[in-house]
């Protein structure tokens, strides 16, 4: 049978990924600059020249998290990341909750694969 911490690790990791393998998706997009992508930040007031840029610092940061050494720093940019994401989607008038979930669960995942930042928090 397996112990609790090594359940929560594989639940851990199994949220991580998925979070992972979204953004790896939207960083792809901006940094190809697919149409739905420059469309979607130019809505949002962004200039389409910045769309490369704003998948790069997308990339930085998902690569910080996926790496177990360097995840926390990944999950702090990922917040800020995604709550300026929040931030001109509320501006923008469009909804919002979906950077909202995706931070919560990125930090889920986190806490539930790291002994670490569990003994950080409790």
């Amino acid at each position: 049978m397996k112990t609790p911490n090594t359940v929560m690790a594989w639940v851990g990791w199994s949220v991580s990924v998925l979070c992972i393998l979204f953004l790896i998706v939207d960083f792809g997009m901006k940094i190809l600059k697919t149409k739905i992508s420059v469309d979607a930040s130019v809505q949002l007031g962004w200039p389409a020249e910045l769309v490369q840029t704003i998948g790069l610092i997308c990339m930085v940061c998902t690569i910080l998290y996926a790496i177990p050494q360097t995840s926390v720093i990944g999950a702090i940019a990922l917040s800020a990341y995604l709550g300026g994401a929040v931030a001109i989607m509320m501006r923008s008038n469009t909804p919002y909750i979906f950077p909202i979930i995706l931070g919560i669960m990125l930090w889920v995942g986190l806490v539930l694969r790291s002994g670490n930042v569990r003994t950080l928090l409790w």
